[in-house]
């Protein structure tokens, strides 16, 4: 059985894999000839991140394709239900890249703090030349220590997130309307652990009292964050999301940036991604990475072991 890993999968899955018997296919075929290359390789299961769309016309079109895989949480590009219906297996990754997103969260979090993201533009071009002036552009720094962490979604990846909060000694908060409570266990390097209980509180008590906000919700139809949602917030909040685009209105978020309602933002993701907004782009208030939540070895690792295991299990 020949599987098609469109958008790549790690070396230790594809030896997985070929150890059960597949043939692992690691080229990347374009949309348009996913079809056409799928029928004439016979293909029996797909592999994709978030750049290749498994949509209707692959489902309806592909008979030899048994098994649809995504490696990450999201599934918003690939028709699951449909897919389902016309009995395709349907996989992803849930808990493979939950840490992995939750540090880059606090790279935002720390470099907006610090004022990275900027310093890191300037002093390349003004070091030499203006040092002391940047130096008190950027000496107005805080920590994170002590402050409040407001979560909205509190799945696997907000609560790695909160691990990582309880860890470097912030208070957490969090709402998320499927979770109604939740207990945080913290490991150490030797072995030792604390857990902590949380209760989830209103959107707006989040909105209201914490000084740094991250969104962890799948794909949705309208904003978790606009205007309203901006209004609600402390002076000076600091926001990230690493989530997916659309979650956050853009619009309403440069506005609050240019108001100085909010500090700074972390964005991973975006409205219009892969091609995001020129004034998102170039905001000197954005700490920008270009959807890297679960690019990292480790996690691209266990993504496609976990793949590898869910398919040997369903296919074999």
């Amino acid at each position: 059985m020949k599987i098609l890993a469109n958008d790549g999968i790690s070396e230790n899955g594809i030896s997985a894999l070929e150890k059960a018997g597949f043939e692992v296919i690691t080229t990347t075929v374009a949309q348009e000839q996913l079809v056409d290359y799928i029928n004439k390789n016979e293909i029996t299961g797909i592999l994709v991140r978030s750049a290749t769309q498994v949509r209707k016309d692959i489902i309806d079109n592909c008979p030899s394709l048994k098994l649809i895989g995504r490696g990450g949480v999201g599934m918003d590009n690939i028709d699951v239900a449909y897919a389902k219906e016309k009995g395709l297996h349907v996989i992803n990754t849930p808990a493979a890249s939950s840490e992995s997103v939750a540090e880059l969260v606090f790279a935002h979090l720390f470099g907006g703090v610090r004022f990275l993201y900027d310093a890191n533009r300037n002093m390349p071009l003004e070091g030499e030349s203006s040092f002391k002036k940047l130096k008190k552009s950027y000496a107005k720094g805080v920590e994170l220590r002590g402050k409040t962490l407001g979560i909205l979604g509190f799945g696997r990846i907000g609560q790695a997130t909160a691990k990582i909060a309880i860890g470097i000694g912030m208070n957490v908060i969090f709402h998320d309307p499927f979770i109604d409570s939740a207990t945080i266990k913290v490991p150490f390097f030797d072995g030792q652990s604390v857990s902590f209980n949380f209760e989830s509180k209103t959107k707006d008590e989040v909105l209201k009292n914490a000084e740094f906000i991250t969104v962890h919700v799948p794909a949705q139809k309208e904003y978790i964050i606009g205007k309203r949602e901006f209004d609600l917030m402390k002076d000076g909040v600091g926001i990230v999301n690493a989530a997916r685009g659309g979650v956050i209105d853009e619009v309403a978020l440069i506005e609050g940036l240019e108001s100085g309602k909010i500090a700074f933002a972390g964005l991973d993701t975006f409205e219009s991604e892969p091609t995001p907004e020129i004034k998102i782009l170039m905001h000197s208030k954005i700490s920008l990475t270009p959807h890297i939540g679960a690019a990292t070895a480790e996690a691209q690792n266990r993504i496609g072991l976990e793949l590898a295991d869910q398919i040997i299990t369903l296919l074999k």
